[in-house]
């Protein structure tokens, strides 16, 4: 079921995005050859700031000092790259204005933006009898306080648990199932949107989202409006019906992400969560610096091949956006039946440098320490208890981790006034190869069959 454009709208749109492209971007490069000196200095200025900065976080005492010198001669440079550049403002305004027909008339072209709802599961779901919510009212900084949620529950004939301290989050769930509970939903944050949703998914039962929480990444990759917390209540009383998949590491079940290495050690003291970036910078010193031990997490990559270290892995529920500005950070969907895998590792300042410039310019995948792969299942080796970070929440677990994807095992109810489309799946790249030739395929009438599905 779909509200996408008539297809002679879409191959009119296709016509319109290409053909501002072919515009833009030789105005785009004769901006760039023109201006050649100042995008030079700009880059020079970017390494130079990121061999200063890596020495600011990897060094001590007086070293540190020169470092931040260093690096505020980088911003200097940078600064005056930019500032010489000749901004004229016919340039700016048409690559501006170019740009932004090319992708809205993509967006139009490729469906973008429209409301789309699964096509076997237009329908909506049945009212739930016994619905429940479990409720964290400190979460989000009091977000279910705020929006007064006990109350809208009690309007909407929905029983509310309020989490208090102490409770087993597990047992409140597994307690409204032996209660009699048709729909179980959180209003919390993703950690605990994880415990509940494990226990939807072992009783096949529908699952609602409430994002009450800090960021609620698992809702904006549901499509639901973040900001309407008590609108996501609608879901129990008939609601749009999604299959999605969640992960395990180790039995334990996630929604979003686990990480290692870096941000999962930093995280482990006990002084992070009041001071967070004073903690980061007394402990990476000691984790990047000269002298720091290579971090013990063995696993093989997308290759076979063997790898011993990884200053950072990202081990995520699906795959996320990690290349592209637009939608960096969401993922595109939640139904591949796939864990999106991501390693890096940064051997020295020369090599953080390079990373910086290949991000500047888009193209981080083509780093040498940049690994990024899907798979069903994966597995990390160490000696002893690796840190992890799962969904947010600081662990220590046994190896070897053993990731898993569940593919369709949770069954999630939307409100039918959600967006339905994540960050990532809105999001047009324009230059990229599969994006222009999907738009040909649109002009040309030669779509997929099943392109509606996964545009």
């Amino acid at each position: 079921m779909s509200d996408r454009p008539h297809p002679a709208t879409r191959r009119a749109a296709a016509v319109l995005a290409l053909g501002a492209l072919v515009i833009v971007i030789p105005v785009l490069l004769l901006s760039v050859v023109g201006d050649l000196g100042a995008v030079v200095l700009t880059l020079v200025g970017l390494v130079i700031i990121v061999l200063g900065s890596w020495d600011v976080l990897t060094r001590r005492g007086a070293a540190r000092y020169v470092a931040f010198a260093v690096a505020a001669l980088g911003l200097g440079v940078m600064l005056f790259g930019v500032l010489s550049a000749d901004l004229s403002a016919w340039r700016v305004i048409t690559i501006a204005l170019l740009g932004a027909l090319s992708v809205g008339a993509a967006r139009v072209a490729l469906g973008k933006g429209h409301r789309r709802e699964p096509a076997e599961l237009s329908e909506l779901a049945r009212p739930a009898r016994r619905p429940v919510l479990i409720m964290n009212l400190k979460s989000g900084s009091g977000k279910a306080e705020r929006f007064k949620l006990v109350d809208e529950c009690a309007q909407r004939g929905i029983e509310s648990i309020v989490l208090t301290q102490g409770d087993d989050l597990l047992a409140l769930a597994e307690g409204a199932v032996e209660r009699g509970a048709d729909v179980l939903g959180m209003a919390g944050g993703d950690g605990s949107q994880a415990l509940v949703a494990s226990v939807a998914a072992r009783h096949g039962l529908p699952f609602v989202v409430v994002p009450a929480g800090t960021r609620n990444h698992f809702a904006l990759d549901l499509g639901l409006d973040r900001e309407d917390v008590v609108g996501a209540l609608d879901a129990f009383k008939g609601g749009i019906e999604r299959r999605v998949d969640l992960a395990t590491v180790n039995g334990r079940v996630f929604v979003n992400n686990a990480t290692l290495g870096l941000y999962a050690k930093i995280v482990q003291s006990p002084d992070y969560r009041d001071a967070k970036a004073q903690t980061t910078t007394e402990m990476l010193p000691d984790l990047l610096g000269p002298d720091a031990t290579r971090m013990d997490l063995r696993f093989r990559g997308p290759d076979g091949e063997a790898h011993s270290s990884a200053d950072v892995m990202l081990i995520s529920n699906n795959p996320y956006e990690l290349r592209h500005a637009r939608g960096r950070g969401s993922r595109t969907r939640l139904d591949s039946g796939e864990l999106g895998i991501a390693s890096v590792v940064i051997e020295d300042a020369a090599a953080a440098a390079r990373l910086a410039t290949l991000v500047f310019a888009g193209h981080a995948q083509r780093f040498p320490g940049w690994l990024e792969w899907t798979a069903p299942s994966f597995e990390v080796a160490s000696e002893g208890a690796v840190e992890i970070g799962i969904d947010g929440e600081a662990l220590r677990l046994e190896p070897p981790l053993v990731f898993e994807s569940l593919p369709g095992a949770l069954r999630v109810l939307l409100p039918p006034s959600a967006p339905g489309r994540s960050p990532a799946a809105e999001a047009v790249h324009l230059v990229s190869e599969s994006t222009l030739l999907s738009l040909w395929r649109v002009l040309w009438g030669s779509e997929q069959p099943d392109e509606e599905a996964r545009t």
